[in-house]
């Protein structure tokens, strides 16, 4: 088998150019060989139980399954997080949301570091709570970019909570993990500083946009939200967040644009301060911050 014999019948589900990427992106995170190595000629002089193996992986290439699933694994601030098709594949898009995070409430010492105009960075000493961990990316990542913080995440998957806390115990993170639903949350008063949520919203009367690689392999209950409720999670978590924020504490949200100004006018309304919205590197809004004020 080549490279070739690889990519070619990938470009039936995708471009060329993504067909390509996602070979190189499995030969490396599997059996360890470089663009140089597979230039030359690697993938041919692979050893017999090797090849057999890149056989099967590939197979599973062929049915739209994603190469992160294939593989095991994504990267994701830099650091390679765990992933079963249990838990979303971490996105681009949340790894700024990580880097406004860390910028906005500590100063410019993390690699991770985003300078905003919009925040002035607060004490290092916070209690942060992730609410939908799903692989932990967001929950790691804050705790190992944060490390005077204390950080809590919740999920309602087990298996989202079993992924978790071994991308925590393979990264060297402390974090917190519960089971617990976003939307029936605990009456906790004065807990948090920063509350974070990258929360299912997508709208199911968008699936048809959508590639069949997310459709038939991403977990439904981690993306999908009501066609008459797109603010499920987002209002749920903010009223939680009125009781359970310290005064002065952080509402952070990932967001689906197409409902980035619902986001922002249930935040107004519910009496949250310094609402404010961003936009991702692609310039869609993206990202919701408020903060708590008596």
């Amino acid at each position: 088998m080549t490279y070739n014999d690889l990519w070619r019948p990938l470009a039936q589900l995708y471009d060329d150019g993504e067909a390509k990427a996602i070979v190189r992106l499995l030969l490396s995170d599997g059996f360890g060989l470089t663009l140089n190595d597979v230039v030359c000629g690697a993938v041919e002089e692979l050893p017999l139980d090797k090849a057999h193996a890149l056989q099967r992986l590939h197979q599973r290439l062929l049915t739209g399954e994603p190469v992160q699933y294939v593989s095991g694994q994504a990267e994701f601030c830099g650091r390679r997080f765990v992933v079963r098709p249990g838990v979303l594949i971490p996105r681009p898009e949340t790894e700024e949301l990580c880097r406004r995070m860390v910028s906005l409430v500590q100063p410019p010492t993390s690699n991770l570091q985003l300078q905003t105009s919009n925040f002035k960075p607060q004490t290092s000493n916070i209690n942060v709570l992730d609410v939908g961990t799903g692989s932990g990316c967001i929950a790691v990542t804050l705790a190992l970019e944060l490390p005077a913080a204390t950080v809590t995440a919740w999920d309602l998957s087990d298996e989202a909570l079993d992924v978790a806390r071994t991308n925590a115990r393979l990264l060297g993170a402390e974090v917190c993990f519960a089971k617990q639903d976003a939307l029936a949350p605990p009456d906790d008063k004065g807990l948090w500083d920063v509350i974070v949520s990258n929360p299912p919203y997508i709208c199911r009367r968008e699936q048809a946009a959508m590639h069949r690689n997310v459709l038939e392999h991403e977990p439904h209950t981690a993306l999908f939200v009501p066609d008459d409720d797109p603010l499920l999670f987002y209002r749920a978590i903010a009223h939680y967040g009125l009781k359970a924020l310290r005064p002065g504490g952080w509402l952070v949200f990932e967001l689906n644009p197409l409902h980035a100004g619902g986001v922002r006018d249930l935040l107004t309304a519910l009496g949250y301060a310094e609402v404010s919205m961003a936009d991702d590197a692609y310039g869609r809004t993206r990202f919701a911050f408020a903060r708590y004020a008596l």
